[in-house]
């Protein structure tokens, strides 16, 4: 037996026993994380398209209800108002009383800010004939995002009576 400078003594053998028996267990072989690899990839080339398809449905769903939303509080203006706002009023006057309106009795919406559509672009509101019919759009996905989601989108009341969307 070998007697080291701490004072321990330990048998060289056992030492050179055990560093031999790590060697063999060191980590896994190349063939090992190459498969590894390759199943991981296999489950994330089928599960991520559906996962993305899920995405893409899930923003077109949320713009459609924010459309809805925003047609539903122009309605309520209207029924207050008279009129509808007016282009240079836009979709803030459902939130901020317009100076030239002493029956707005909103805000129309809830929160502070108009709502941006589910890919961060803001709605469009455009007004004609003197706030008696509007449209609100809004651009929807650009070539650069994920999904097919709608080019356009948009709800429109024309000034003839009676609401007519296209969603």
């Amino acid at each position: 037996m070998a007697r080291h400078a701490d004072g321990c003594s330990r048998s060289t053998s056992a030492r050179d026993q055990h560093s031999r028996r790590l060697q063999g267990q060191a980590g896994f072989t190349l063939v090992e994380v190459i498969v590894v690899l390759s199943i991981m990839g296999l489950i994330m080339a089928l599960v991520g398209p559906r996962v993305l398809g899920y995405l893409t449905d899930s923003k077109e769903k949320m713009a459609r209800i924010q459309v809805e939303t925003l047609s539903n509080a122009t309605e309520l203006f209207f029924i207050d108002n008279g009129r509808y706002p007016l282009e240079p009023e836009g979709l803030q006057a459902l939130l901020a009383a317009p100076a030239s309106l002493p029956t707005w009795r909103g805000p129309y919406l809830k929160g502070t800010a108009v709502p941006a559509d589910p890919w961060g672009r803001p709605y469009r509101y455009s007004s004609k004939d003197r706030g008696r019919s509007y449209i609100i759009s809004m651009e929807g996905a650009s070539d650069k995002d994920e999904g097919s989601a709608p080019k356009r989108l948009s709800s429109a009341r024309p000034q003839g009576g009676g609401r007519e969307g296209s969603y």
